[in-house]
């Protein structure tokens, strides 16, 4: 059996919870902090190698974010197991959302895309123009 370099989504699974924190905001600089969790439904070991984020505001300024691993580690994630991380992002102007990627690698170096849900950045109660 040949193994293909680019492999069908492992069953990974990500949820993001996001909060606006209005103590660190400014009209300007609207701050949310938001908590990812990875669940590995899968048979295999994946570690998280990178991650690719797209930021998009309400004035439609787009924000692309590439980097190695999440918060300075390369988790690796267990069949069963989750990893859980918080972080956060600023925006100018809401509401604005977030979506992306994580780039993931199982023992025998396949490397797989799983997919972020894109997410709202909006401030409660804020009232928007359509």
């Amino acid at each position: 059996m040949s193994h293909s370099a680019e492999l069908d989504t492992p069953d990974l699974r990500v949820s993001v919870d996001v909060s606006y924190l209005p103590a660190h905001s400014t009209p300007e600089r609207r701050v949310f902090s938001y908590v990812v969790r990875i669940e590995n439904r899968s048979g295999e070991t994946w570690r998280l190698l990178a991650r690719h984020w797209d930021i998009v505001d309400a004035g439609g300024r787009e924000t692309v974010v590439d980097g190695e691993g999440v918060v300075g580690e390369q988790p690796l994630i267990p069949p069963g197991g989750a990893f859980v991380y918080d972080s956060f992002v600023t925006v100018q102007d809401t509401p604005g959302r977030m979506g992306g990627h994580y780039v993931m690698q199982d023992a025998w170096g396949t490397r797989a895309q799983v997919p972020i849900p894109p997410f709202v950045l909006e401030v409660p109660g804020e009232r928007t123009l359509n």
